[in-house]
């Protein structure tokens, strides 16, 4: 008599919605009515079957721990993936650094984009005037005046000085990679320079997914600050200021 004093009455015009928050307040509901636990019954999901509720509640306390367990995992290897790539900004950073030589800071930075990024092809645009300096490169080097017309197809990109990943336009790789141009399904093109002033560095893939839309931009963008200071110095500096 006492414990009906205290519960309401459960009946049909309750609804399931009510009990649902009757048991979330009373957490000790079942640790008072225990026998009521080990004959509760329930479906299970994929058998047919019925199952004790404590069964049940080990069961989904199996299926979030093994969620849990893909998440951490996930994590993990993200962890992995950005220790890689700040392995390989970290062997570019020594490459550029070990000489002070513009034209071998080019080979230098080829070859990093070939031997540790693993670049399938990569074009870096300089514009005349501002980095004549460095001298030519052919086959990694197009060297051209920011107002040539073969750069509208990447006006928008020019404007916007933003790194970008995805496909590119029939126009942009034939300009970029030439005879190699069907093959590059996609790309990431980093702006060097404070607006794009020194040119632009286009890395090309012939795996259409490897550079899309959402791709994390934080490591590409580290990349082409590091090939701004590398390449262009004190004019780098000197405009962004």
């Amino acid at each position: 008599m006492s414990q009906r004093k205290h519960e309401p009455e459960l009946d049909e015009t309750i609804s399931e919605q009510a009990i649902a928050d009757y048991l979330q307040r009373r957490p000790d509901f079942f640790e008072r009515h225990r026998s009521l636990l080990l004959r509760l019954r329930l479906p299970h999901e994929t058998n047919g079957f019925t199952v004790s509720l404590i069964e049940r509640q080990v069961a989904m306390l199996r299926q979030r721990n093994a969620e849990l367990e893909r998440q951490l995992k996930e994590l993990i290897s993200v962890a992995k993936t950005n220790d890689a790539l700040l392995e390989k900004i970290h062997h570019l950073s020594v490459r550029l650094l070990r000489t002070s030589d513009p034209a071998e800071r080019l080979e230098q930075l080829e070859t990093s984009l070939r031997e540790d990024f693993g670049a399938e092809r990569a074009t870096l645009v300089l514009f005349k005037g501002v980095t004549d300096y460095l001298g030519d490169r052919p086959g990694f080097v197009l060297r051209i005046a920011r107002d040539d017309p073969e750069l509208r197809p990447f006006s928008a990109f020019l404007q916007g000085a933003r790194t970008r990943c995805g496909p590119l336009r029939d126009r942009q790789k034939v300009l970029l990679f030439d005879r190699e141009a069907d093959a590059i399904e996609s790309a990431a093109m980093l702006p060097l320079g404070p607006g794009a002033s020194v040119g632009f560095l286009v890395i090309g893939s012939r795996d259409p997914t490897h550079f899309h839309p959402g791709k994390r931009m934080d490591f590409l963008n580290r990349i082409g600050e590091l090939i701004s200071v590398a390449l262009a110095g004190e004019q780098t500096l000197s405009a962004a200021v």
